[in-house]
C-alpha cells in the first residue's frame, strides 16, 4: 500500500514525515564559519514519524510526543520552533496541537526531527490554509536547519554548502535498502569534531558522484555510496565498525554509513537473496534491521 503524506482524519489532518538516507556523504573542506562544506545525495524513505494536527482552542501551541522513541516536548524541539515561526510569519493567531508519533531513531543518521520540522511546515500551512508559498516555508526551513529545506522537496537531490543548496533529480528513482539500527546514538557534532580531511579521497569520490549528478540519475554503485564521515565515526564508536565488518562477512552486500551515524545500510540489487539475506542477519548479527524502499513523494 503506497501512503501519501497528507491524510484527512475528521477534523485534524495527519502528516507523514519520511526518513531519509546519504546516498554518499563527501566533506569538501571546512568552512569559515566552523562547518564543513558537503556533497550528498539525499533521498527518502518509506518510513515514518507522524504528526496529528489539530485545532487548539485554548490558543497556542500545544506539542505532545509518543511513539517509541523520545522527543522534548517543547521549544527544544524542532516541531514546536517549526510551528512558532510559520504562525508569525503568517500573522496568525490560530492555535495548534500537535501530537508528534515517533517512529524513527533519534540521532541515527535518518534526519528524523528534521523531517518532523519540515512536515510541521508543510502540515499546518495546509491545515489552517495560511497560504504561505513553499519558497517562503524553505527559507523558514533554511533558518530552522540546513537539511531540513530538503524535506519539502521532492524524493531526492543533490546537496551541497551545508546542506542547505538543492537541486532535485527530475525523475523518480526506485530501489531498496536493508537498514541496520543499532542500539547506539551518535553526536553529529562529534563525529565532525573528530573528522581528518583528505583531499585525494575526496577529489576521487566527488568524480564519481557528479558524473551521477551530471546524468541525473542514481546508480547505487559502491562509489557513489562512500561516506567520508565514516572513519570518524567508526573510531568513535569502534562497535559499529565491528558490526559493519560482521555484516560484510555474511556474503551478501556491502555495508555504508547514513548521514554521521550511527544507522547503516546495504543496497538490494537484484542478484542478492533477500530471504538469505534476512534469515543470516536473524541468526548471526545482533542488531535490529528493517527493509524500507524508496519514497514516492
Amino acid at each position: 500500500m503506497v501512503l501519501e503524506q497528507f491524510t484527512v482524519v475528521g477534523d485534524s489532518l495527519l502528516v507523514r514525515a519520511p526518513a531519509k538516507i546519504n546516498l554518499g556523504l563527501l566533506i569538501a573542506g571546512k568552512r569559515d564559519d566552523g562547518f564543513h562544506n558537503i556533497e550528498t545525495i539525499m533521498a527518502k524513505v518509506d518510513w515514518y514519524d507522524e504528526l496529528l494536527i489539530e485545532h487548539n482552542t485554548s490558543g497556542g501551541i500545544e506539542l505532545i510526543c509518543d511513539g517509541l522513541y523520545w522527543a522534548p516536548d517543547g521549544p527544544a524541539n524542532l516541531v514546536w520552533r517549526a510551528a512558532e515561526m510559520l504562525l508569525d510569519h503568517a500573522g496568525s493567531n490560530s492555535g495548534v496541537r500537535i501530537t508528534l508519533t515517533k517512529n524513527i531513531p533519534v540521532g541515527a543518521g535518518l534526519g528524523g526531527g528534521s523531517s518532523d520540522a519540515a512536515a510541521a511546515l508543510l502540515g499546518i500551512n495546509k491545515f489552517l490554509d495560511l497560504g504561505v508559498e513553499l519558497d517562503k516555508l524553505a527559507e523558514i526551513a533554511g533558518r530552522l536547519g540546513s537539511d531540513i529545506p530538503f524535506f519539502l522537496g521532492e524524493q531526492a537531490a543533490f546537496c551541497r554548502g551545508r546542506g542547505e543548496e538543492i537541486f532535485n533529480f527530475n525523475k523518480k528513482t526506485e530501489f531498496s535498502i536493508v537498514l541496520f539500527l543499532p542500539d547506539v546514538s551518535v553526536p553529529t557534532k562529534e563525529v565532525y569534531g573528530n573528522y581528518v580531511h583528505d583531499e585525494k579521497v575526496y577529489l576521487n569520490l566527488h568524480l564519481a558522484l557528479e558524473h551521477h549528478v551530471l546524468q541525473n540519475r542514481i546508480d547505487l554503485d559502491r562509489l557513489m555510496c562512500e561516506n567520508m564521515l565514516a572513519c570518524s565515526c567508526f573510531e568513535l564508536h569502534p562497535e559499529l565498525a565491528q558490526l559493519s565488518d560482521r555484516i560484510e562477512a555474511l556474503g551478501y552486500a556491502d555495508v555504508f554509513l547514513s548521514g554521521s551515524g550511527s544507522t547503516m545500510y546495504s543496497v538490494i540489487g537484484d542478484a542478492i537473496d533477500i530471504e538469505g539475506f534476512r534469515s543470516a542477519l536473524t541468526d548471526r548479527v545482533d542488531c535490529e534491521f528493517r527493509i524500507v524502499n524508496s519514497n514516492r513523494w
